[in-house]
């Protein structure tokens, strides 16, 4: 059974909406560093999804860069005052950009794509090393003879 790429983003959407929900769970029930470390990984779990939903067929170590890089360029962009202003103007935003710089988020977004990595490159090889299902009939090869 082949993976379609709209199979594929389908598993993406709701994988992304469950690490979401187990992020905002994670939030509520609890305060301090679980909860906010648990945000930085789950934060960068979904970008990676969001990576393959967009690009399917990419390899996992390419989704895995741009995952990464994606959320440590909005770590650094807190830095600056523009995702700040722009937080305080939308919860949507806020949730989207941050609000302030965390250097412990930089090492936690990397915890949260390394096991979608995994799982991903497990799947890939799945798929490939299945054998390629032969039409039936006689083969259109002749037999060689001994």
């Amino acid at each position: 059974m082949s993976i379609t790429a709209g199979s594929t983003r389908l598993l993406m959407v709701v994988s992304a909406a469950a690490f979401a929900g187990a992020a905002y769970a994670i939030r509520a029930a609890m305060d301090g560093p679980v909860e906010q470390y648990s945000g930085a990984a789950f934060s960068g779990a979904i970008v990676y999804l969001i990576v393959i939903f967009i690009r399917p067929l990419i390899s996992p170590l390419r989704a895995a860069g741009a995952a990464v890089a994606y959320c440590w360029f909005i770590e650094f962009a807190q830095l600056t005052p523009i995702p700040a202003a722009l937080s305080q103007r939308a919860w949507l935003v806020r949730q989207l950009l941050g609000a302030q710089f965390d250097l412990v988020d930089v090492a936690w977004y990397p915890v949260g794509v390394v096991p979608l990595v995994a799982v991903h490159w497990f799947l890939r090889a799945g798929t490939r090393s299945r054998p390629t299902p032969t039409p039936a009939g006689p083969s259109p090869l002749p037999r060689p003879r001994r």
